[in-house]
């Protein structure tokens, strides 16, 4: 099961405050599609299965503190950080730079951002309501945009579909 309130408890590159945008925002989005906690999340690609998700309740004053992209962004990461952290052991340890074409270097699990090293690289995309051939069109844009930083940690594509719950998984 991924239960987006475990975002609330943060990450090392990953204030609670943060972490609860994050699945709140999710929840907005699987909401916002027809959807209520429990749907299914197909996983597909390097990790594959299905699982459970959850979320916090939806009130209508978080409704209307997000537009349609922040919440699509915010929601695709918090999936994508709990989702490699629950099925790989990662855990984002530092914000990615712009040029770095990431959005998280990853560290092993019960790593501390003062002093890990990263081992791996995060980049994430999510769409409201694109299908398959948007997604699998997002995972080629977002394996070139890794490129900066291309050497020998590898990189983990995320893209999260709200429009059908799905994510795709790829490592690079």
């Amino acid at each position: 099961m991924l239960d987006l309130n475990d975002l609330e408890t943060g990450q090392p590159a990953i204030d609670p405050a943060l972490g609860r945008v994050f699945a709140l925002s999710a929840g907005i989005c699987l909401e916002k599609r027809g959807y209520s906690p429990g749907v299914m999340l197909s996983i597909r690609g390097q990790v594959a299965g299905s699982e459970a998700i959850l979320w916090p309740p939806i009130t209508q004053q978080a409704r209307r503190s997000f537009d349609r992209n922040e919440a699509t962004e915010r929601g695709a990461m918090g999936i994508a950080v709990l989702l490699l952290h629950q099925k790989i052991g990662l855990v984002p340890i530092r914000r990615g730079a712009i040029r770095e074409g990431i959005d998280y270097w990853m560290g092993p699990e019960g790593s501390d951002s003062e002093n890990a090293q990263p081992v791996a690289r995060l980049e994430i995309s999510g769409t409201l309501r694109g299908g398959d051939a948007d997604i699998r069109r997002r995972v080629r844009e977002k394996l070139a945009q890794t490129a900066p930083t291309d050497g020998p940690s590898p990189a983990y594509i995320v893209v999260v579909g709200f429009r059908q719950p799905v994510a795709e998984v790829r490592r690079k």
